[in-house]
């Protein structure tokens, strides 16, 4: 697959110390939602990150591969 770019959407504008849960990846906020924006080598990290989301409670509303 190689390394890809994702966009991760989740409701609700995250502070800054929800940062360490997603180490590696860039917080925006924007318009009442919170975009992680990252790097990801496999289905495998994709697939943890997305399970940290949801371990946390957050709600996703969407994930967009930006690229390689």
């Amino acid at each position: 697959m190689g390394v890809r770019e994702y966009e991760l959407v989740v409701d609700g504008e995250l502070s800054d110390d929800a940062a360490p849960a997603f180490e590696g990846m860039r917080l925006e906020r924007r318009d009442g939602t919170t975009i992680l924006v990252g790097r990801m080598r496999d289905q495998a990290e994709l697939q943890g990150v997305l399970t940290r989301i949801s371990g946390l409670g957050l709600t996703l509303l969407s994930a967009t591969s930006a690229g390689e």
